[in-house]
């Protein structure tokens, strides 16, 4: 894996076009709904940017799908081992290195899944550019490096070994202010990354 890539998957943006032409929205009705430009929509479709955290947890939740969606890997449902460099990445948001965020996925994706797991990978610089709320109840622990953790505007200095958790539907956010790599694993119920 290579964190300083900014790839997205390059089936991302085609997957996010086409739920946007499933649910019948043109580009415009999608980027005034999720507040973006056309051409900032459009250049997310085409893979040319990378949407923010924040941009992307909006678009998933007005087309009706989760972030684990967009992960280009089909899983097996019955296995039960994800090799480390063998797991799907992907990378969203920017940062003076490259993708501001990576989501490593941990588990194998599965309709059956009550839990989710990534690895965030926050590079220095990188956020979530925004709060956001959704349904649900995380957790996550610090493995390397420092975070800023904002719960409903209160902001939490995070440190290796320090663990949180919170129920979704209140308003957070994360960011890397350091000059260091940071992981988080990050655990979800119901998945929706």
């Amino acid at each position: 894996m290579n964190e300083s890539s900014s790839a997205l998957p390059a089936d991302l943006g085609l997957k996010l076009r086409h739920m946007r032409t499933l649910h019948n929205l043109s580009l415009k009705q999608l980027a005034r709904t999720v507040g973006c430009s056309e051409s900032m929509l459009s250049k997310i479709e085409t893979g040319k940017v990378n949407p923010t955290m924040t941009m992307l947890r909006k678009l998933v939740d007005t087309l009706g799908i989760n972030i684990t969606f967009l992960f280009s890997a089909e899983d097996d449902r019955d296995a039960v081992v994800h090799r480390a460099g063998d797991r799907p990445v992907i990378g969203i948001g920017q940062s003076r290195f490259g993708a501001g965020i990576m989501l490593e996925r941990l588990p194998p994706a599965s309709p059956q899944n009550l839990l989710e797991a990534n690895i965030h990978i926050v590079n220095p610089g990188g956020s979530t550019d925004g709060a956001f709320s959704h349904v649900g109840e995380e957790m996550g622990f610090v493995l390397e490096g420092q975070v800023t953790l904002v719960v409903e505007g209160t902001a939490y200095e995070l440190s290796p070994g320090d663990s949180f958790a919170f129920r979704s539907e209140r308003a957070h956010e994360y960011r890397n202010d350091g000059d260091q790599v940071a992981r988080i694993l990050w655990v979800n119920t119901p998945p929706t990354f």
